[in-house]
């Protein structure tokens, strides 16, 4: 190993994206790495990208080389699985079998291609794949799109591992063979040491058919926490994933060796095979690609047949401004004009803003908008008359996608859209909560199912739910852990921290000092707190792309929703290109619709879209501060601001 080699790199780190399995924030991972002087590291959370955009830039901005990479389960050669179908043999109770698997196989992108591939295969894995909560891809899935990726045959979790574990030489040799096919000279023999018997008996055997197939071999860590003493709130880690009790002995364990090993510790530990520890650098080298930040790609809204995005977007500018003018008379005939204005007023207003619009590229936002906002009000959904700086816009109200006038009420424009601040157009719109899906459904059937997705949301481990999940799998008492919790302050606006929260609370401090099992579950709590506990799907966000999504980034399913859900969450699935529509679910416009039926079943026909704005009766009970129900103005804060201010028109709210 030449002297001025790194002598070693982390290939195989899981980050907090493994779900309750990886105890590593990004944020700590670059530092870690960092400190080491590590130039490069590979993360490879288990069957997901989540953190991909997020971990690359991190990384770039610390200085460090990011190898973008997953460890993906493997289901069953056909010939080696039962009846050779790949399938468990039908359980007798009606639910679908779980898939054999294999093992896991570590996958690194090598360029865009390989980037690429494992897009697809992360994305295949849950849309495709998952069954019977079992999470996979194929062998025919990896050969198809195998090219650009270097693959890691997965140490003690990996299919070849298994095989030798389970005495069967045979099954090991041609799932290697298999994987030889595959890749080529981008598959590697993956070594590891954590200190367990299992690994030092098969890793003669290893080596073995390493040397005869001649495939070359790599030194790898699986990276699990940050130290080692970190190792025994990792333990209550695996125990909340998986329903269990630290005193329980058949359960999944890992060792203390699964922490972030610094390269000396990895190069003494490998000493007698420095090959091994060399290959870790020559994969870095030929990792160069790093998935890149890309600037917001709007679907096409018009039907023009055409490759130019020029000729796009003048057919585009176009629709939006016959549409624009033509809705602008509409209201006019309608609504009238705000007082002391003019109609040239409006004309003038909604040119100006009609050349911003086009000359920062949006006129294809605003008619997607507009279309879905139409198609919900032609169909009786309760559409919210707007909020928000996007208001302030007469081409939105011109379009229907606002119900209120602008120049009536003197709202900016700029304020939503203004050249000198270039960002995307962001309208927060309001649907009846139960008619919601009815709308995204329309939207998906409009653009394409592989081009519309909702988006990922991560909850997290927080001081109070971290108590509670710590207690359990510690078998404390459920009336202590709830007790201690309630000393907790629980601010959902500013969140306080289990360190705070003890720094702050005496009480928590006497329990602590008094009871060794409560001073274990406040340390355990506070290594834990923080970490990602689960995914779900994001109440409102929607993306529409201009191309199938999994081009883009990678895809989720979660089981409660039936589109399918971007892995990155709302803060990087725009910077991956994609642009974020709201669709929000607002009970308020349930209740407002029901009210109307049931005032039209007493023969009074309203529409409250149409209301006047200045019922001195409504202006009484909001001075008197009766808002209990009233949305926005039903806080504290807002009553008593009602009662001090007493409101008699609209632009006082």
């Amino acid at each position: 190993m030449s002297s001025n080699s790194p002598g070693f790199i982390h290939l195989r780190v899981h980050s907090a994206y493994s779900l309750l399995e990886g105890a590593l924030p990004v944020k700590l991972l670059a530092k870690l790495t960092a400190k080491d002087a590590q130039p490069a590291l590979a993360v490879t959370d288990c069957n997901n990208l989540f953190g991909a955009l997020e971990i690359a830039e991190t990384f770039a901005g610390s200085g460090i080389q990011p190898i973008t990479g997953c460890t993906l389960a493997l289901g069953a050669l056909e010939a080696e699985s039962e009846g050779g179908s790949g399938w468990q043999k039908g359980n007798g109770n009606g639910q679908m079998d779980a898939p054999v698997i294999a093992g896991s196989v570590a996958l690194l992108a090598k360029d865009a291609e390989g980037y690429a591939n494992l897009l697809k295969l992360t994305s295949t894995g849950y849309l495709e794949r998952s069954e019977a909560g079992v999470t996979h891809i194929t062998w025919d899935d990896l050969a198809e799109h195998a090219g650009g990726l270097i693959a890691l045959t997965g140490g003690p979790d990996g299919p070849v591992d298994s095989a030798l574990r389970g005495d069967n030489p045979a099954a090991a040799r041609s799932q290697l063979a298999r994987l030889k096919e595959l890749f080529g000279n981008r598959l590697y023999v993956e070594i590891q040491r954590h200190g367990t018997a299992e690994e030092k008996r098969v890793e003669p055997e290893l080596l073995k058919l390493a040397y005869e197939l001649e495939i070359p071999l790599v030194a790898t860590n699986q990276c699990y926490f940050p130290r080692q003493d970190d190792f025994d709130a990792h333990d209550a880690l695996i125990c909340i994933a998986e329903g269990r009790y630290i005193s329980e002995d058949d359960r999944r364990k890992l060792t203390a060796e699964h922490y972030f090993k610094s390269r000396e510790e990895m190069m003494a530990l490998f000493a007698d095979l420095p090959e091994a520890l060399e290959n870790t650098i020559v994969i870095a080298r030929r990792c160069a690609f790093r998935p890149r930040t890309h600037p917001p790609i709007l679907p096409q809204f018009t039907t023009a047949k055409s490759d130019s995005k020029e000729a796009v977007l003048e057919a585009e500018t176009d629709e939006l401004k016959r549409q624009a003018r033509e809705g602008l008379a509409e209201r006019m005939r309608v609504v009238g004009m705000a007082e002391g204005r003019t109609e040239q007023d409006y004309k003038d207003r909604l040119e100006f803003e009609l050349g911003i619009i086009a000359s920062m590229k949006f006129p294809g936002y605003f008619l997607i908008v507009s279309d879905f906002i139409k198609w919900a009000k032609a169909c009786g959904i309760p559409v919210g008359p707007g909020r928000g700086s996007g208001a302030g816009s007469v081409v939105a109200w011109s379009l229907s996608i606002t119900d209120l006038d602008p120049l009536r009420f003197g709202l900016l424009f700029e304020r939503f859209l203004n050249p000198e601040r270039v960002s995307m157009p962001d309208f927060d719109v309001d649907f009846c909560q139960d008619r919601r899906d009815e709308v995204i459904r329309y939207v998906q059937e409009k653009y394409g199912q592989e081009r519309v997705a909702q988006i990922i949301t991560f909850g997290k481990l927080q001081a109070r739910a971290v108590l509670r999940d710590v207690g359990r799998v510690l078998q404390m008492p459920y009336g202590q852990v709830d007790r201690l919790c309630k000393l907790v302050p629980n601010n959902p606006a500013n969140p306080v921290t289990l360190e705070e929260a003890i720094e702050g609370e005496p009480k928590l401090q006497e329990e602590r000092d008094k009871d060794p099992i409560v001073a274990q579950l406040l340390e355990i709590g506070q290594k834990l707190e923080g970490l990602y506990r689960h995914a779900s799907t994001h109440a409102a966000g929607v993306v529409i792309g201009d191309r199938t999504l999994d081009e883009l980034v990678p895809l989720y399913r979660d089981p409660r929703s039936t589109l399918p859900v971007t892995q990155f969450n709302m803060k990087w699935v725009e910077p991956a290109g994609l642009v974020k529509f709201d669709f929000l679910g607002l009970k308020t416009l349930t209740v407002i619709q029901r009210a109307l039926a049931l005032i039209k079943e007493r023969g009074v026909d309203l529409d409250f879209a149409t209301l006047e704005l200045d019922d001195r009766k409504t202006y009484e009970l909001l001075s008197r501060g009766d808002t209990v129900g009233v949305f926005q103005l039903e806080s504290t804060g807002m009553r008593e601001s009602l009662r001090k201010l007493k409101p008699d028109r609209f632009g006082d709210i």
